[in-house]
């Protein structure tokens, strides 16, 4: 196995949970793979990584699928099928590319699914679809201003100019910190804490940024949170029940901080670990020497580790393999 793959099995664990990727039989040097596919597809499928990959012999090889998705005929050929297509389509010579592949085939089975429910309301008729349409389209407008209010309000709190004295003056977040993890002269950093809102998340990184100089002169802040509210008081990225029922809120973000691609991976890792009502921020000291894809397995064990250190982290699979909350973090 090269130090290549080696890494990027680390990192495919690392981002969409333990066992994601895991030697098939019991030579962890072999080629072949089980890759448990992440989301709602829920098949896993044999990959076969060539002798001298990443460097040579092409991309991996999708062998078949070692167990299909639970009650839905057809979808161990369609995630074959998919995911061949994305090795097809990422794959460049001298580059690992399986999380590029696992992203790409998300995208595909997405837009696949959606043809296909759009395609069973098309069959309903168009009469029916039309008045669908119209009392849809009233509710949309509805639902937009509704959405609309709240959006402004963070908006107002988000322009709010508050200078470093200002900032000081306001009680410190309820930071708990992970324990530093240093490689290649990199040194990693997570803090996590609980927010409410989507401008008390944004103030705590701002707080962060302008009381510890040694956090501000880092290489990289990289960011992700996920709040959900009371029903009732708008809509971020959730929806309502039907007409007249109470709208459920939920608003996630992330920033990269110039750590291409780090800031999703952050907030995917949230989403897989079932954390609301959360935001971490994970800082590193780049030292001179390329990690790569080694770098964020850095970045989400580190995110991982404070998360679990605050409790944060839920009972049971959701849990996203933490080892339950012992709440003995360093606050800051």
């Amino acid at each position: 196995m090269s130090d290549e793959l080696r890494d990027e099995v680390e990192a495919i664990n690392s981002i969409y949970g333990e066992a994601s990727l895991v030697p098939a039989g019991d030579q962890d040097d072999g080629g072949d793979y089980i890759l448990q596919l992440p989301g709602d597809a829920g098949s896993s499928l044999q990959l076969r990584f060539p002798s001298g990959y990443p460097e040579t012999g092409g991309a991996p090889s999708v062998l078949g699928v070692q167990h299909s998705s639970g009650g839905v005929r057809g979808a161990g050929a369609r995630d074959v099928r998919l995911f061949r297509a994305a090795l097809g389509a990422v794959y460049q010579e001298g580059a690992v590319c399986l999380f590029d592949a696992v992203e790409d085939f998300s995208r595909r089975l997405e837009e696949e699914v959606q043809q296909q429910q759009q395609q069973m309301e098309e069959a309903d008729g168009a009469a029916a679809e039309d008045a669908d349409a119209d009392e849809g389209d009233q509710s949309q407008d509805q639902g937009v201003n509704r959405r609309r209010r709240p959006r402004n309000d963070d908006a107002d709190a988000e322009e709010e100019e508050l200078d470093a004295a200002a900032l000081a003056a306001l009680p410190p977040p309820p930071w708990t910190v992970s324990e530093p993890v240093v490689e290649g002269k990199s040194t990693f950093v997570a803090r996590v804490a609980a927010v409410s809102s989507p401008a008390q998340a944004r103030r705590y990184v701002a707080q962060l940024l302008a009381g510890d100089r040694r956090v501000r002169s880092a290489t990289h802040n990289i960011t992700a949170w996920r709040v959900r509210g009371a029903a009732g008081t708008g809509s971020g990225t959730g929806s309502g029940a039907g007409a007249g029922a109470a709208v459920a809120v939920s608003y996630q973000d992330c920033d990269d901080d110039g750590e291409d691609a780090a800031g999703g991976r952050l907030l995917h890792l949230m989403q897989l670990m079932g954390l609301w009502d959360a935001m971490v921020v994970v800082t590193r000291w780049y030292g001179g020497v390329r990690l790569g894809p080694r770098r964020f397995a850095l970045i989400n064990a580190v995110a991982r580790d404070a998360f679990v250190r605050a409790g944060m982290v839920p009972e049971g699979p959701g849990g996203g393999g933490g080892s339950g909350g012992s709440g003995k973090g360093k606050k800051r």
